[in-house]
């Protein structure tokens, strides 16, 4: 086993499958290979429960959730990222059930996937929000209130082995405890999967009111205080290159920066200044819904697709996926879909964007 400061240095982790050597690629394009679909996962086995809060998304129990994913599956979907949704009676102030093979949902959808789709990437998202009775992301110190940070780590390394040995690929710490990759890396290692399992970082997590459907439909707001104590400030983009510059130096294979679309600058600077590294955007479900307000989907969907590709991540993680794979696997030219020259200075010959800033519109639709 490597010391626990080497881990950056193993890099059989990074591309031990085939989507994930496509994710190593230099170039970005919209392919379905660069999506990525969350799911969550109820801990009732038969259920479809539609989300009020984000419609057209479900919780599938697992024994439905072969069947939602095997009409995405056929239009080249190539990874998932898995989700679990327990009932209140379940949590626990130390997320017990998080890494409990037989009690957490997800544990038997990765079974269920791994038989019915042997070639589909599965990615767990790796947090304890959803299992703790109090809906933070860390284990909360009895003494003073505030994140026991050896505690969560601890918790969140035996999450992710718990998963790992279902059969996941892809472990995806979204947490933003500090020193949890490292970890991570180090339980891997020891229980000799450090080399068959990625670890994609969300290192970039910053706190935003965007993430509010998600939180209904995962049963995991917090129940007192928020999150502000440990994701990342709202703007903070030298606070998240430092984050991102410690995931990495700790093992972690790829990088994650949510939301996306309000941080596309960061993308930029990060894929500037870490382009050997895989780097996801999470398009979270509020910049969804609003581009659904858009009559015509296909049109701010794509947009939005093309708006990450230049600005070079190297997978979406998105909701509403089977009709992007669709549209990605057709055709990535448009009709009527006019890229325009982005308004943004060019520095040896690479495209940036003022730092500090936040730059939506790239493209413009002709109707």
């Amino acid at each position: 086993m490597p010391s626990t400061g080497s881990f950056s240095q193993h890099l059989h982790s990074g591309y031990f499958l085939p989507t994930l050597r496509v994710w190593q690629q230099s170039s970005t394009q919209l392919r379905p290979e660069n999506l990525m679909w969350p799911l969550f996962i109820t801990d009732s086995p038969d259920a479809e429960e539609s989300i009020p809060s984000m419609p057209g998304v479900y919780r599938y129990g697992v024994n439905k959730i072969a069947d939602a994913i095997r009409p995405v599956y056929e239009l080249g979907l190539k990874s998932v990222l898995l989700f679990g949704v327990v009932g209140f009676e379940g949590k626990d102030t130390e997320a017990s059930l998080s890494s409990d093979p037989d009690r957490n949902p997800v544990h038997g959808a990765i079974r269920v996937i791994r038989s019915s789709f042997p070639d589909l990437v599965v990615a767990c998202d790796v947090c304890l929000c959803a299992y703790t009775s109090h809906g933070h992301c860390g284990i909360l110190s009895q003494q003073t209130g505030v994140i026991d940070m050896e505690k969560s780590d601890q918790r969140l390394a035996q999450m992710a082995l718990s998963f790992a040995r279902a059969g996941a690929h892809v472990v995806a710490p979204s947490d933003m405890m500090d020193g949890r990759i490292l970890a991570i890396k180090d339980a891997l290692f020891k229980a000799q999967l450090g080399n068959t399992v990625s670890v994609l970082s969300y290192s970039a997590k910053f706190a935003s009111c965007f993430y509010g459907p998600f939180r209904d439909a995962a049963k995991s707001a917090p129940a007192l205080g928020d999150r502000k104590s440990y994701q990342l400030p709202p703007g903070a983009n030298g606070l998240a290159m430092r984050a991102v510059q410690r995931d990495i130096e700790q093992g972690a294979d790829m990088i994650m920066v949510k939301p996306g679309m309000p941080y596309l600058d960061l993308i930029r600077q990060l894929k500037d200044k870490f382009p050997h590294y895989p780097m996801f955007a999470y398009q979270v479900c509020r910049e969804v819904l609003g581009l659904r307000r858009d009559i015509f989907l296909k049109k701010p969907f794509l947009a939005a697709l093309l708006d990450f590709s230049i600005f070079k991540p190297g997978a979406v993680v998105k909701r509403h996926i089977r009709r992007l794979t669709a549209i990605t696997k057709r055709n990535v030219s448009t009709p009527g879909f006019e890229p325009r020259p982005p308004r943004v200075p060019e520095t040896s010959g690479q495209m940036r964007c003022p730092t500090g800033t936040i730059y939506y519109p790239i493209f413009m639709y002709s109707t």
